[in-house]
């Protein structure tokens, strides 16, 4: 059940997002790379992908590691 809500809510944050970058109302990346890192546990390409974004981007990471904890702690 865990699974099939994770990647359910991975899904709508990634469609979201890219309906906000279409928009100008709001901005899409903010719901796009939640999206892309729930989805990265399950997709081994997103998983690549995003392993090469963090050598663009270094704050990613540390962004990932805190929502990672942020939900484990939820969890418990």
């Amino acid at each position: 059940m865990r699974h099939a809500f994770r990647l359910a809510s991975g899904f709508i944050l990634v469609i979201v997002g890219i309906i906000g970058l279409i928009l100008p109302i709001m901005p899409g990346w903010i719901f796009v790379i939640p999206g892309l890192i729930i989805l990265s546990d399950y997709f081994p390409p997103l998983k690549r992908f995003l392993a090469w974004l963090r050598t663009k981007m270094p704050d990613l990471e540390a962004w990932q590691k805190r929502s990672r904890t942020a939900s484990k702690d939820e969890s418990a």
